[in-house]
């Protein structure tokens, strides 16, 4: 009897579980901060590169061979 009474007032089962759950929720605003900095990052490329395409575009466009 006094194994179950020392079991149901113990709380390491409890504290264990709020520490999974806080690991659990920093481990979720990580992955999201990663989609989020992924995606600008992503986006920041695709202006680079098309800005880079145009420009060299442009440049054909305009030079002129000389023979």
């Amino acid at each position: 009897m006094n194994k179950i009474r020392k079991f149901l007032s113990s709380e390491s089962g409890a504290t264990a579980i709020e520490y999974g759950l806080i690991a659990a929720f920093v481990a979720l605003a990580i992955f999201v901060g990663a989609q989020l900095a992924g995606n600008g990052l992503n986006r920041m490329f695709q202006v680079i590169g098309s800005t880079m395409e145009n420009a060299a575009t442009t440049a054909e466009g305009s030079s002129t061979a000389t023979n």
